[in-house]
């Protein structure tokens, strides 16, 4: 009897299809203990007895997910599981202590889901646990990182080598005095740094990215110059003069090296949470610095210049970020820089419409217009038109959304955040031409201290015999 359960399960009725646990599939990096990531996650796809893929939601309770440590009178996991709405889950877990192993047990009215319950063999490391693989080459692996990314060898390709003693001097000199910079070293898996400029807060993403980093890999050794600021700095054609500057944002003007955003790289380390989303028929822009928009009267929210309040008009009630997503229309429009708010937007199922810009982020070249998003030009001229095309053209429309989402999912997420950096800085270290030194006045960056859930690294002759 108990045999014939999951078959039950799989009949459908004409007023309900049912999903069905055994052909049902779950898979991501959440079922690798190797892969230690601040949240750790999977999917689950729903599929009926047929073997249909859902592709509208089932009901945001259909599965019932527990994530514990056998063995262990409290587990010190939090779980989340995200209804996508198109018949899909994403489940994310949390842990806040390390375990020798872990169980992850997905089921619908009871029964095991696809090969469900899956035991994770550890040591399974929780985000603050510093226990670094010492083999670089196998972190790479497991987190299945590629083995180049282009935008690197793009942004690459015009240093031929690295002098480090050179930029050392040369760097603070030039750029010190005016814009807000970091000085970093990693060396033997330590973090040092030196900061130049005013308005140097934002270093903390880049420090907490960095001590991740460290905690999960052993890093190269490595040194190089960190932009704190909005606009990129190394203008083109600068002649001989020409410095390895890492920034968040690029632009066609310039050369400098391009990061992941300190707003993605924080939501990565944070966690930070999506929302199930509603949909209605409304375009919707919030944002500050965008002259472009001045003759269509939106009303913009001032996060740091509020004098300017008279010549932009009065400020309105701010709106929370989850809140964007219960539009169906979302508009991407540069502020200072690029509009950071892009990944998020991407992974709605929302349409974006994204405006021509000379600035980008890190993943914008792998974009194509009319797939991933619907182009606007840069004085925003057509925006009305495409707006009316998008409502006109709602299956194109929803395809576009649905490939945005596609691309967020397969680009955007934590491990593909980690293998940017380390594959950056891998590359980067290669041209180096001089060994990275802790120079005056650099400070160690410590580790967060975690006193309430610490963890014991094995010594070498215990990882050969875990590794077998």
């Amino acid at each position: 009897r108990l045999r014939r359960l999951p078959l039950l399960l799989c009949s459908k009725s004409a007023a309900y299809v049912s999903p069905c646990p055994v052909k049902s599939f779950i898979w991501g990096p959440g079922l690798n203990p190797k892969i230690v990531l601040p949240a750790r996650y999977f999917y689950v796809q729903t599929v009926d007895s047929l073997g249909h893929n859902f592709t509208s939601s089932p009901g945001e309770n259909v599965f019932q997910v527990k994530i514990f440590a056998p063995g262990e009178q409290h587990s010190r996991i939090w779980v989340q599981v995200l209804d996508r709405k198109d018949g899909s889950f994403i489940v994310r877990y949390r842990m806040y202590a390390s375990y020798q192993k872990l169980q992850i047990e997905v089921k619908v009215k009871d029964v095991h889901v696809a090969k469900s319950p899956y035991v994770l063999e550890g040591p399974v490391y929780h985000e603050s646990c510093e226990c670094p693989e010492s083999r670089p080459s196998e972190w790479l692996r497991h987190m299945k990182c590629p083995k180049s990314i282009p935008q690197i060898q793009h942004d690459l390709q015009l240093f031929q080598t690295v002098d480090l003693d050179r930029i050392a001097k040369e760097i603070p000199s030039r750029f010190g005095q005016r814009q807000s910079l970091c000085h970093y070293v990693i060396k033997h898996n330590k973090v040092y740094l030196k900061t130049y400029g005013e308005h140097v807060g934002f270093h903390i993403f880049m420090d907490a990215i960095l001590l991740s980093l460290i905690r999960k890999v052993k890093m190269p050794d490595v040194e190089f110059f960190v932009n704190l600021g909005d606009w990129p700095l190394e203008k083109r054609n600068p002649g001989k003069n020409l410095h390895p500057i890492f920034s968040w944002c690029g632009s066609n003007e310039t050369r400098d090296i391009v990061m992941p955003t300190y707003d993605l790289t924080e939501s990565v380390l944070e966690t930070m949470g999506r929302v199930s989303l509603d949909m209605s028929r409304t375009a919707f822009w919030r944002g500050r610095d965008t002259p472009a928009l001045d003759r269509l009267r939106f009303h913009t929210n001032f996060f740091f210049f509020k004098h300017d309040e008279q010549l932009y008009g009065p400020l309105v009630k701010q709106i929370s970020f989850f809140d964007f997503f219960k539009y169906k229309y979302q508009l991407n429009i540069d502020g200072t820089v690029a509009a950071y708010r892009l990944p998020y937007l991407l992974a709605s199922d929302s349409v974006v419409l994204k405006q021509d810009s000379i600035y980008y982020e890190h993943f914008y070249n792998d974009l194509r217009p009319w797939m991933h998003y619907i182009p606007l030009k840069s004085d925003l001229s057509d925006l009305l038109e495409k707006i009316q095309w998008a409502k006109e053209n709602d299956e194109e429309a929803k395809k576009i959304a649905q490939n945005a989402q596609e691309f967020a999912r397969s680009n955007l997420m934590g491990d593909h955040i980690f293998c940017y950096y380390f594959l950056l800085f891998q590359e980067y270290a290669s041209l180096q031409v001089n060994e990275p030194k802790v120079r005056d006045g650099m400070e160690v960056v410590e580790q967060p201290k975690d006193d309430l859930f610490p963890c014991a690294c094995p010594t070498e002759e215990e990882l050969s015999v875990i590794r077998g």
